[in-house]
């Protein structure tokens, strides 16, 4: 099998990625609008909306981790190689209110051929929200179509 470059991939593929991760079904519903995409990296920003808020009219957790979720799956399949969740671990340190926008970051700490760890940051203006550690598993696939990249841009025989 050949070895692919997948910084070419993010770069020759990147609008095809960039809008296979903003159609995400479950974040579209959300309303989280995903705002860059890098070779690695990601952010994302949603306006809480009144049925997001908990009983103590504060934005509900559960809202905080999709964000948070979103841009570390935008991240790391950011290279348009298939990568799923294994773990995560979310800290929450601050609420947040109707209206309030959300804005969440996501950055690659590490990367190897099956595993690449993030972190994942949630805040409300200045304020840091939430943060999440997070890790993935990478599979062999992708989910463009790296096959039609021309010799000499991406693979290595």
């Amino acid at each position: 099998m050949n070895k692919v470059d997948e910084r070419k991939v993010h770069q020759s593929f990147y609008d095809e990625i960039f809008s296979v991760l903003e159609q995400e079904p479950y974040a579209r519903h959300l309303g989280i609008k995903l705002e860059t995409l890098g070779e690695g990296t990601a952010s994302a920003a949603l306006e809480v909306q009144k049925h997001m808020l908990n009983s103590h009219e504060t934005v509900h957790g559960a809202i905080l981790f999709a964000l948070a979720d979103y841009v570390f799956a935008s991240a790391s399949n950011s290279y348009g190689k298939t990568a799923v969740g294994l773990t995560t671990t979310m800290n929450f340190m601050a609420p947040a209110q109707e209206g309030d926008i959300l804005r969440a970051e996501a950055t690659e700490e590490k990367r190897s051929n099956r595993l690449a760890w993030y972190k994942i940051k949630v805040f409300c203006e200045d304020e840091l929200l939430a943060t999440m550690d997070a890790t993935v598993y990478r599979k062999n696939d992708f989910f463009v179509s790296v096959e039609e990249m021309e010799k000499g841009t991406g693979f290595k025989k």
